[in-house]
This record gives C-alpha cells, sequence and structure tokens, in this order.
C-alpha cells in the first residue's frame, strides 16, 4: 500500500534547473522526516538531502549545497527537490525516501520506504 511516486525528471542543459516531485500514499507523510538520494550505473546509491517532517531542518549532501533545496508541503504529501546550477555529474536516478531511522545519515540503510526513482540527466 505504501507507495512513493517521483516525477519532474527529465535532460537539463548544464547550468540550468529542475525540479522533482515525490508523491507519498499509503502511510502518515507528515510525521516522518523525508529525503532524497541518487544514483547512476555501476555506482552506490549516494545521498543527496534530507528534510525533517516539519521542514525546519534540513541536511544536504557538500556536493550539493548551495545548489539544491529540500522541501515538502505535508498537505499534500509531497516532497521536492529544486535542483539549480546543475552539473553533468548530477546525472542519476534520484530517489524519493520516506521514514529516517537515524537523521543525519547518509547510508540508505537507516531510510525506510523508497520510491522507484526519476531519471535526472545533464548535458554538457
Amino acid at each position: 500500500q505504501v507507495q512513493l511516486v517521483e516525477s519532474g525528471g527529465g535532460l537539463v542543459q548544464a547550468g540550468g534547473s529542475l525540479r522533482i516531485s515525490c508523491a507519498a500514499s499509503g502511510l502518515t507523510f507528515s510525521n516522518r522526516h523525508m529525503g532524497w538520494f541518487r544514483q547512476t550505473p555501476g555506482k552506490e546509491r549516494e545521498f543527496v538531502a534530507a528534510i525533517t517532517w516539519s521542514g525546519v531542518n534540513t541536511y544536504y549532501a557538500d556536493s550539493v549545497k548551495g545548489r539544491f533545496t529540500i522541501s515538502r508541503v505535508n498537505v499534500k504529501n509531497t516532497g521536492y527537490l529544486q535542483m539549480n546550477s546543475l552539473k553533468p555529474e548530477d546525472t542519476a536516478v534520484y530517489y524519493c525516501t520516506v521514514g529516517v531511522k537515524r537523521w543525519g545519515s547518509q547510508l540508505p540503510d537507516d531510510y525506510v520506504y523508497w520510491g522507484q526513482g526519476t531519471q535526472v540527466t545533464v548535458s554538457s
């Protein structure tokens, strides 16, 4: 019943912007932390950003600080990742995750529910 559906991925030029979304259903979204990971072929899943249930606190990987912004609208059961100043190395499948076992962790095993991902491709 738990479902996280990412959307908004696509092709963008380097330096451009993209916003991806995560629509949650089948679980209580508003009292759970959430986050985003990304993964490229042959590489391990990489932490991108996380946000607390209220949206007050956020946490970013060093590689995206100052460029990406995580947010959420709890009444819509939806989380967002605004990506600015995109670089080719940002190219990946981006995964939404809801439910954090240990705040501040960058380990996928510390996150509970996962979406199927949305492809983001940044061209040079």
